[in-house]
């Protein structure tokens, strides 16, 4: 590990003083010394600057108002009275950031304290650059060009992809370029064909939104590539995996995530088609029957990378607040109460438009109607259905929560008008139900009971 010292001293110590109290205390560490810390105005003295040297170590120094900040464990009234900072060599090594190891020691005219350092993070410019990557990357399928992508920038793209973690270091991905025109007609008309299928299953004022929005780029791009998951890659005792199948598959996921924020790096659009069903796909491209698709990736150079998704342009959906989806030690414990949140919400709501929903509180529904959503609160998930949405409330404070979300990210999806029919007679229905109530209110839904 990387050790940090920190030193006060008085002026003329002996520099066998100090090299002994060093000396010893390291003893009981293993790793190397990368910097000597103390405060300013001390830099110059012999003991330390030889102390220095024979550690091959940095130098750094602190002012008296930088020490005085941090929180030590061993202050002294003495030095608070002299430096005007409650310690010098605890607080110098936490002024760095480290870890303290060894508290204060000391000896008449010297005291030490020893931490470890954190390993080092980019400066603020490449921080910058790699929060804008992730922030600029796009979901595209519009403004491709007619440009060639040579194989040494793909080859970048994809060693990029390739370091992505997998467990067990599995590396389970495989990626299949594919130029030739007449397969990817075949894999178009699969996309096409779902596409409509889609639309035909939407409510008639979502349709029509649909309608205008562009779902894949298959045949505007010079390459699409396929990105496939072997899930026994690496035998029987991949570590990591043995509770857990689906790393695999996260893995895979992973290693497109890296291939799409390297691609934006490169000025490359990547757009991520998924209306087909990947058994079709796969026989199309003829993969081996243990192989899975994961990912089917439009790739090229694009005239622009929008300011925004486009489903977030369009007024399709919007995002989800970072602080709706944090929670603390528990489920549910988050830095305000998502209830309180809505209605405090409801002051600044703006009435919106768009798709109605009818939600139907437990018991039975027919799905038949598209703009029909049912909540089921039973202990048992219920079989795979995107009109089923499981929600088994432990209690009905929980049951108000789970209203007030599910309210919230229908508001997202461009919902406008909420309608909330209660099945079922239980007290964890009715505080589901209330809590629809509450958050359509805070998000401006108009909202009725049915």
């Amino acid at each position: 590990m990387s050790l940090v010292v920190g030193v006060g001293l008085r002026a003329g110590t002996p520099f066998a003083e100090l090299q002994d109290l060093v000396t010893t205390a390291l003893r009981e560490l293993a790793g190397d010394v990368q910097l000597v810390v103390t405060i300013t105005g001390k830099e110059h003295e012999p003991a330390l600057q030889e102390l220095v040297a024979q550690l091959g170590a940095e130098l750094r120094t602190f002012s008296n108002e930088e020490l005085a900040q941090q929180q030590v464990p061993t202050p002294s009234e003495r030095v608070d009275q002299l430096k005007g900072t409650p310690s010098v060599a605890e607080a110098a090594v936490l002024a760095t950031g480290a870890h303290l190891l060894v508290p204060k020691r000391q000896t008449p005219n010297a005291t030490i304290a020893i931490g470890t350092l954190r390993a080092a993070g980019y400066n603020l410019r490449d921080r910058e650059v790699v929060q804008r990557v992730i922030a600029e990357r796009r979901d595209v399928r519009r403004g491709f060009l007619d440009v060639p992508v040579d194989d040494v920038t793909l080859g970048r793209v994809l060693e990029a992809a390739h370091r992505a973690p997998s467990v067990g270091l599995s590396q389970p991905w495989d990626f299949l370029v594919i130029r030739d025109l007449a397969t990817r007609r075949k894999v178009h008309d699969l996309a096409t064909a779902q596409r409509d299928a889609f639309a035909a299953s939407l409510p008639e004022d979502r349709r029509a939104a649909f309608d205008g929005l562009k779902i894949e780029a298959i045949l505007d791009t010079p390459l699409n590539l396929a990105v496939t998951c072997d899930p026994g890659r690496g035998g029987r005792h991949v570590l990591g995996r043995h509770a857990d199948p689906r790393t695999t598959t996260f893995s895979a996921a992973i290693a497109i995530q890296n291939l799409w924020l390297a691609a934006r790096a490169e000025g490359i659009g990547v757009g991520w088609v998924s209306f087909f069903e990947p058994g079709e796909v796969a026989a199309i491209l003829d993969l081996p029957a243990h192989i899975e698709l994961v990912g089917y990736l439009c790739v090229g150079y694009v005239e622009e990378f929008a300011p925004a998704p486009e489903l977030v342009r369009s007024g399709w959906a919007k995002r989800r607040p970072l602080s709706w989806a944090i929670h603390h030690e528990e489920w549910g414990r988050r830095d305000t109460s998502i209830v309180d949140d809505a209605r405090q919400a409801t002051q600044n709501a703006v009435p919106a438009g768009g798709q109605r929903v009818r939600v139907v509180v437990g018991g039975h529904v027919d799905l038949q109607e598209a703009d029909v959503l049912a909540v089921d609160l039973g202990a048992e998930r219920p079989p795979a259905d995107f009109g089923v949405l499981w929600r088994p409330a432990r209690t009905p404070v929980e049951a108000v929560e789970f209203g007030v979300e599910i309210a919230r990210d229908l508001a997202l999806q461009g919902v406008g008008q909420l309608v909330v029919q209660l099945a079922e007679n239980s007290e964890r229905a009715e505080a589901l139900a209330r809590g629809l109530q509450v958050g359509a209110s805070a998000c401006g839904l108009t909202h009725s009971s049915a």
